[in-house]
């Protein structure tokens, strides 16, 4: 049986996590900013479906990507030296967050409900929660967003309305990250899509344990300045 969480956005211990489903931990509570961040410190993070309780997991192993060990295949970096873009943080924010919401192929509904998207704009505010945001031509075509505490990002959702764009805010957001000691990426699941970029699998652990040393230390600046524009390949 799973813990049903009161007014006190504390979290029972993750040993008590289920194997199946991997790392369900929790249901209930709110989705208030005292609440994520005390989750996010302790490796647990929100998922659920509308119509569902706020459900809490924290699965083991837990998939990461250090930064350092950012693998960039050799298409997509050709892509990125060639492609005419611009790539931005923070200028877009609520952009992201809709686009991250939107209709998927082969996808029904939406995890980003509403709720959701409410409360990662309340981080937004606080300065914990971050976008990176792809350009072509002025107009948004892709991004990501994910939350700070310290020196550790947790990866939340990207989306792209053309080839390559999420990848591209993707390398740039890493890159950048390695350059402001960040350590730890958290990737929460595994897909296919990450290992290509170098993520892995570590015991949940030594996730935890790594936790405990980025989120300690002092964090960037609130609002993140980024800008790179790429003029694309001379004609």
């Amino acid at each position: 049986m799973i813990s049903w969480l009161g007014e006190a956005p504390l979290f029972p211990p993750l040993s008590r996590a289920l194997v199946d489903p991997n790392g369900l931990l929790a249901a209930g509570g709110d989705l208030a900013p005292e609440r994520l961040l005390a989750a996010y410190r302790a490796g647990i993070f929100p998922w659920f479906m509308p119509g569902e309780p706020i459900l809490w997991w924290s699965p083991d192993p837990r998939t990461v990507l250090f930064p350092a060990e950012l693998h960039v295949p050799r298409s997509l970096a050709k892509v990125i030296r060639h492609r005419r873009y611009t790539v931005r943080f923070d200028s877009a924010f609520d952009e992201v967050l809709s686009g991250c919401a939107g209709p998927r192929s082969g996808v029904r509904g939406t995890w980003i409900t509403d709720e959701m998207r409410a409360a990662y704009g309340a981080l937004h505010h606080l300065g914990h929660a971050h976008s990176a945001e792809c350009w072509i031509d002025g107009e948004l075509v892709g991004g990501l967003y994910g939350v700070a505490i310290g020196r550790m990002f947790y990866g939340e959702s990207m989306f792209a309305r053309a080839p390559d764009a999420s990848k591209i805010a993707f390398v740039h957001l890493v890159r950048w990250l390695d350059a402001q000691g960040f350590g730890l990426i958290d990737c929460q699941m595994r897909t296919d899509h990450l290992v290509r970029f170098g993520a892995r699998d570590i015991a949940r652990d030594e996730f935890v344990a790594t936790l405990a040393i980025l989120t300690a230390q002092t964090a960037p600046p609130q609002r993140w300045s980024y800008l790179h524009h790429n003029p694309g390949a001379l004609t």
